[in-house]
């Protein structure tokens, strides 16, 4: 999922780039949040998932876009207060 873009969310739904941002834009919102968010999401499914024990974090973070470990971790850190490493510990 790392080509997921406003572009391509756009054309799945059958509206313009500009119309998708006017949606979010209504809501207070943004299409760039609204992704990271999304990203993230399925990176922490993915760490509490044991059938996902034996990939490394940042193997399972490049798979949604994800490519720098220190931005990853602190935008993980920010959207669910623990850090990936901690969370696939903890559970």
């Amino acid at each position: 999922m790392p080509d997921l873009d406003p572009a391509s969310i756009a054309a799945a739904h059958f509206i313009s780039p500009r119309h998708l941002h006017a949606l979010f834009h209504e809501n207070d919102a943004t299409v760039a949040t609204w992704v990271r968010r999304r990203r993230l999401e399925e990176c922490r499914m993915r760490l509490l998932d044991p059938l996902c024990d034996d990939r490394p974090i940042m193997g399972i973070a490049a798979e949604w876009g994800f490519t720098d470990a220190a931005h990853f971790s602190r935008a993980f850190r920010a959207e669910f207060g623990c850090s990936p490493r901690t969370l696939r510990s903890e559970r």
